[in-house]
């Protein structure tokens, strides 16, 4: 069993292995700080103000959860439906956590809390890719990449949302941020879409995310992820199971 640190909010992380990571995440530096910005400002022009979105930023960490739950926050919601809301928006957390477990449950708690923190969907996908065929989980190799990645993450994240925040209320329309938040995420998607089960999980989650648009709760986007996921793993066992005969 690896022996980890039970002091301090980090475990050991090899430094080449740190600087790995943010050499890794740091061309989607660019995308993430334009939806990061592009969330901020849209916090504070729907009402919100400057210090509950600054609050909101830092204690969410989830784009995708701060822009379902504003317009409930926005609305006079009553608190348990926002964080229902945000709640079925982020299970897909529960599925990236389960699926690399092994690297981080020998961890004392606190550090595996920051670690489930700073996760995000571009750490998750970058880190298995990174290490889907390892024999040894858990180790300072693989601790030093996965917070190289998101500390980078968090940090461009943050910065750009606070920039937002201030200066929401500056920026014209006319400047088309949205398009370019949207833009923004598929450049950080598509280079990570490789292979058919990637590709096929993709498509699925795609079309269920159109048709399940207007299901409540935005439970939508949880029904997206759940048959993406399936379709990708289906596929990833046809796959074996085809090349498994034809050797």
């Amino acid at each position: 069993m690896q022996r980890t640190s039970t002091r301090g909010l980090f475990p050991p992380m090899e430094r080449s292995a740190f600087r790995e990571g943010v050499r890794v995440m740091a061309p989607m530096g660019l995308p993430v700080a334009v939806w990061g910005l592009v969330t901020g400002a849209v916090m504070v022009n729907a009402g919100l103000s400057v210090p509950i979105a600054l609050q909101m930023s830092v204690m969410m960490y989830a784009g995708s959860a701060q822009l379902a739950t504003l317009p409930l926050l926005v609305a006079g919601a009553p608190l348990p439906v926002v964080w229902a809301t945000s709640l079925v928006v982020n299970l897909r957390f529960v599925i990236f956590a389960a699926a690399s477990r092994r690297a981080f449950v020998h961890l004392p708690w606190q550090q595996r809390l920051i670690a489930g923190y700073l996760n995000g969907d571009l750490g998750f996908a970058l880190f298995t890719q990174r290490f889907r065929n390892a024999t040894e989980h858990g180790n300072p190799e693989q601790w030093g990449y996965f917070f190289g990645m998101n500390t980078f993450n968090w940090a461009a994240w943050q910065v750009s949302s606070i920039v937002g925040i201030l200066l929401g209320n500056i920026v014209p329309e006319e400047w088309g941020l949205g398009l370019a938040s949207y833009l923004a995420l598929l450049a950080v998607l598509i280079p990570m879409v490789r292979g058919m089960p990637a590709v096929a999980g993709t498509v699925v989650a795609a079309v269920v995310s159109v048709a399940a648009h207007d299901l409540p709760l935005r439970s939508g986007l949880l029904v997206a992820v759940a048959a993406g996921v399936t379709v990708a793993m289906a596929t990833e066992k046809w796959r074996h199971r085809v090349q498994a005969v034809a050797a």
